[in-house]
């Protein structure tokens, strides 16, 4: 298994975007997690496509755009035109998934679904088939800096079992409380995608901190989960 980190802009400054994505690609960064916000699914605004389409002309790396919005069909399209690699949409607001993934895919996207701290892992059932990746959320979506929620581990663990019972070899993501500490923690249990907004963007050396990630993560990987 390949470890992937993916620092996540919510939490550098946005008045200098350019300087934090370069900051993360010197340490490493494989994609740039890019979470948008609209004040609805999530208590918080954020980011647009206009930024989006700016983001990718700094970015050397994919974009993984993260959309906690309640209307993600309505947006889908501009936000892949803008320049999104990873178009992952939210199980919750969603009630034909399938209709919205292969709409994702036919846009030349990868298709991800996240799920909620509270949304059961059996909300992928039917889809396990057609997602391109998997986003466990080990915190309540909506702001940077929360505390890991320890269930999240068992939960990424049940992920992979219903991916793989599927037929699917599709990366597990896990964005929420990822530092140090928790990277080994998730890795060991089965996910390859890292997102860590404070622990990269909140310290004196973004690079460092993305290189110091992906050790720690690695390093999980030669221990048994827990």
């Amino acid at each position: 298994m390949t470890i992937q980190i993916a620092p996540s802009i919510l939490a550098a400054d946005f008045a200098a975007l350019g300087e934090a994505i370069r900051a993360a690609e010197r340490g490493g960064a494989d994609v740039i997690h890019v979470d948008v916000m609209d004040g609805h699914f999530v208590p918080n605004i954020t980011i647009g496509v206009p930024v989006v389409r700016s983001l990718k002309r700094a970015a050397t790396v994919p974009l993984d755009v993260h959309l906690m919005i309640s209307d993600p069909d309505r947006f889908v399209e501009a936000f892949a035109e803008a320049g999104a690699a990873t178009l992952t949409v939210h199980a919750e607001v969603l009630p034909h998934l399938h209709r919205t993934l292969a709409f994702v895919r036919s846009l030349g996207c990868r298709a991800g679904v996240a799920l909620n701290p509270s949304t059961p892992v059996v909300a992928l059932e039917e889809i396990a088939e057609n997602v391109d990746q998997v986003l466990v959320m080990s915190v309540n979506p909506g702001f940077g800096g929360q505390t890991f929620i320890r269930r999240s581990i068992p939960k990424i663990r049940a992920v992979r079992a219903l991916l793989d019972a599927a037929g699917n070899a599709a990366p597990i993501e896990v964005d929420g409380g990822i530092d140090t500490d928790t990277a080994p923690q998730v890795a060991a249990a089965g996910a390859e995608i890292l997102v860590a907004g404070s622990a990269v963007f909140r310290t004196p050396d973004p690079a460092a901190a993305v290189r110091a990630l992906r050790a720690a993560a690695e390093a999980g990987l030669e221990a048994p989960s827990r």
